[in-house]
């Protein structure tokens, strides 16, 4: 209850502050659009950049709950100076009034530096809070049992229906009093649901089940990297009978099965007569220079992963310039509910159709869809992880091509188009990720190892982080290479009207095109994973508990190292 409740606050807060910034930062801080769109992408992508590193420390030194506590009251500190910047005059530019000729003055070094500051306790609070959230809930549960696995699928299921409603609240009420009452107390409110997801998270604190942190992942992977290289001029192995390995004791993870794809880190696993094993354990006294194929495949594993998390990372990189430019297109348009109405919805509130097509979409394709499915391919899920991503990549040159084609007609009309022509475009972005956001994030947990699940969660962020780069040095690519030398304004001009985001759009489609074609190619080469055990790896986690300090602790078994 105290790790959903904070769930519940945490995404509220954060999705609340986040979501309108843009606008924030244009209206409040008298940013360019080009340059405010490229400073979130660098925060979107630094803070999903972070996960990595505390993922690393989670495992490696404080534990999931220490590393969010840490984490949480990093994103109360950093909503509340965000809040600061708007509610005292002296942390922000200057009102100004265009219309009468006022001019627009920047923000000065101080105002950069005290939303700067904001931004970096917000990322530290990232870094602990996404990769580490899903996991600690999911250890609250005993996997070993029917009511330990029922209430995982409770918790995941929980999970992204309160990320679909933070998002829709977000974008609605916060983003009203945001756009019609005031910064100051729109900002506020989030920063106040943040504070309340830290007294709930810390009021449960004597009952939460904590797993020792035992050691990162990632520390193996650089140890078979470095024997494969030290052993790079040995031949091949002839097969696995050649390599070396301990008999399988772990409780959390399954023994992988030997595959013969990337043989070249085999030899990882080759014993040569400079390496000397413990007398007791059999286990090698140097793991830098011989590691166990249970190591190997799970290396093996992540390179597999490797090439369809690159597709998805360019999947990612179309939707973020969708939800950049289609906030900017509102601005542009009638946003009124009907022409007898004076009340216009928010310009930041139309994401709210994308979030409606995603969750009305999950229940109809969970209960109709698949079964239907399921009869006539035989699959369990109706159709394979892979073809589920394919789907939402396809979708998403739809969503480009139409978005380029609404923004081609709001052009050319005389009078201001409805804000309501934005809505298909929305409503196929909404999709496009229910098949390829849901089905990545999915296709990682079950094709990661039981002790990589940490590193999968931040390998998603990770792609979230890179594709916000990217995104990034797109715009700024293409604002400065359809700049016109006699002065005409670029694609991305700051009045829409004078530039050609429609042509934007059509090379982002493009772009979404070439990489359908390559993740297609990538997932007629994938080979799923494969155990060695009987079951299904429903056992992950099932740890020994323990009292330490007289709190209930669960030991994992640790990767091997």
């Amino acid at each position: 209850m105290f790790v959903a409740g904070n769930e519940t606050f945490e995404k509220l807060g954060t999705i609340g502050t986040l979501s309108n910034m843009l606008v924030y930062l244009t209206t409040v801080y008298h940013m360019q659009s080009v340059s405010a769109a490229t400073l979130l992408n660098v925060f979107s992508g630094t803070s999903n950049l972070a996960t990595v590193l505390g993922a690393f420390v989670s495992d490696t030194y404080l534990g999931r709950y220490t590393t969010i506590a840490i984490s949480i009251v990093a994103s109360f500190l950093g909503m509340l100076l965000l809040t600061l910047t708007a509610a005292l005059p002296s942390l922000h530019p200057p009102t100004c009034n265009t219309s009468k000729g006022q001019p627009c003055q920047g923000p000065s070094t101080s105002h950069f530096a005290a939303l700067l500051a904001s931004f970096f306790f917000l990322v530290v609070g990232a870094s602990g809070v996404r990769p580490c959230s899903l996991a600690f809930g999911a250890d609250q549960f005993d996997p070993r049992t029917a009511d330990g696995r029922r209430g995982i699928a409770s918790f995941f299921n929980w999970y992204y229906f309160t990320f679909t409603i933070a998002i829709m609240l977000s974008a609605t009420v916060i983003i009203y009093l945001q756009s019609n009452v005031n910064w100051a107390l729109g900002l506020a409110v989030p920063a106040v649901l943040m504070g309340i997801s830290c007294v709930v998270f810390f009021m449960g604190t004597r009952l939460y089940v904590r797993v020792r942190p035992e050691g990162s992942p990632l520390t193996s992977f650089a140890q078979v990297l470095v024997a494969a290289t030290r052993k790079r001029h040995l031949r091949r192995a002839r097969g696995v009978a050649e390599l070396f390995d301990l008999p399988h004791r772990s409780k959390l993870v399954s023994k992988l099965a030997y595959t013969d794809q990337f043989t070249c880190l085999d030899k990882a696993a080759m014993r040569t007569p400079e390496d000397a094993l413990h007398s007791e354990e059999k286990t090698p006294v140097n793991p830098w220079r011989l590691c166990t194929v249970q190591q190997v495949e799970e290396v093996k594993c992540l390179a597999r992963i490797i090439p369809v998390w690159s597709s998805g990372t360019v999947y990612f990189v179309v939707l973020t310039q969708l939800g950049t430019y289609v906030v900017l297109q509102a601005a542009q348009t009638d946003r009124r509910i009907s022409s007898a109405s004076s009340f216009q919805i928010p310009q930041g509130s139309l994401i709210v159709f994308s979030m409606l097509s995603l969750t009305l979409w999950i229940p109809v394709y969970d209960r109709l869809v698949v079964p239907a499915l399921r009869r006539f391919t035989k699959h369990e899920g109706g159709i394979t992880l892979l073809q589920r991503i394919g789907v939402g990549l396809a979708l998403s040159v739809a969503t480009m091509l139409v978005s380029a084609a609404v923004e081609h007609r709001r052009r050319r009309r005389t009078a201001m188009m409805s804000c309501f022509w934005l809505v298909p475009q929305l409503l196929l972005a909404g999709l496009s990720e229910a098949f390829a956001g849901i089905g990545q994030l999915e296709f990682f947990y079950r094709q990661f190892p039981e002790n990589m699940r940490s590193v999968a969660g931040a390998l998603y962020c990770l792609g979230f982080a890179l594709a916000s780069y990217a995104s990034g040095v797109m715009v700024t690519v293409v604002h400065r290479a359809t700049r016109g030398r006699d002065g005409r304004p670029d694609w991305l001009a700051q009045d829409l009207d004078q530039g050609r985001v429609d042509l934007f759009y059509l090379v982002t489609a493009a772009i979404a095109a070439v990489n359908l074609i390559y993740f297609i190619a990538c997932a007629r080469w994938y080979r799923f994973k494969e155990s060695n055990d009987d079951d299904d790896g429903s056992h992950a986690n099932g740890d020994d508990v323990e009292l330490v300090d007289g709190r209930l602790e669960k030991s994992a078994s640790a990767a091997p190292v």
